[in-house]
């Protein structure tokens, strides 16, 4: 009886806890944030997906403006079609020539800009990007960004987060950088480690599948033998009689 009403009550402050950590956190949800698909390492290149909710009950969001770090530039923007909306990329030219791979880009993107499309109320939508190769010299990217509604207002989440410092009420999205692959650059690395991964899975399998044969096989020797001396002492029995 205690038992049981420890879990009960185990069950309740689980539900509780669950419940605040949403309330807690239903707002950091509804900003326009950037995560990778992946890793973000420095020098490598990456994935990354600009999640965008719709704020208003009464407004839909129409317009996507994206402006890209001056300060960190990046030679290789690539966006994904995303159905029903479309995407212009802006380059403008750079104070200090890039080299990447050898070569001298002398411009880079600067804003990307969704428009076309809707994200209706209660809904979000995600913009993936393929961009690099990423800095080495910082730990993180920030993207300002400009959500437009149908009604014309636009909100600006400009607000670079502070370390030490409360979240602002609109920040801009930001983009953590981790560490430098070893022995290369992100995209090579990120295959080795997958099929380092997949091979671990695979042994961990067989040696399950191993495992569980083995106890099959003595669970069936065992019930054979058991079999095997019942029929000998009723075989016994009737040479007996």
């Amino acid at each position: 009886m205690n038992a049981a009403r420890s879990r009960t009550r185990l069950a309740v402050v689980g539900s509780v806890a669950a419940g605040s950590v949403l309330l807690l956190s239903g707002t950091a949800f509804a900003h326009v944030t950037v995560q990778p698909e992946g890793a973000a390492a420095k020098g490598g290149y990456a994935v990354v997906d600009f999640k965008v909710p719709n704020e208003r009950d009464n407004a839909k969001t129409v317009k996507l403006e994206v402006n890209f770090p001056t300060d960190h530039p990046l030679a290789s923007v690539m966006p994904q079609p995303v159905p029903g909306w479309n995407v212009e990329v802006t380059k403008s030219k750079l104070d200090k020539p890039l080299t990447v791979h050898g070569k001298q880009i002398n411009e880079a993107v600067t804003k990307v800009t969704w428009s076309g499309g809707t994200i209706e109320a209660g809904q979000f939508q995600k913009f993936p990007l393929s961009i690099g190769s990423l800095p080495s010299d910082t730990d993180q990217l920030v993207f300002k960004a400009l959500q437009t509604y149908d009604n014309n207002e636009v909100v600006r989440w400009i607000q670079e987060p502070q370390k030490g410092q409360p979240e602002p009420a609109n920040p801009a999205p930001t983009l953590k950088l981790t560490a430098a692959a070893a022995g290369g650059d992100d995209d090579d690395a990120a295959p080795a480690a997958d099929a380092s991964a997949t091979g671990k899975k695979t042994e961990a399998a067989s040696s399950s599948d191993t495992d569980t044969t083995a106890r099959i096989l003595g669970v069936v020797g065992i019930v054979v033998g058991i079999a095997g001396v019942a029929f000998g002492v009723f075989a016994g029995r009737r040479r007996s009689a």
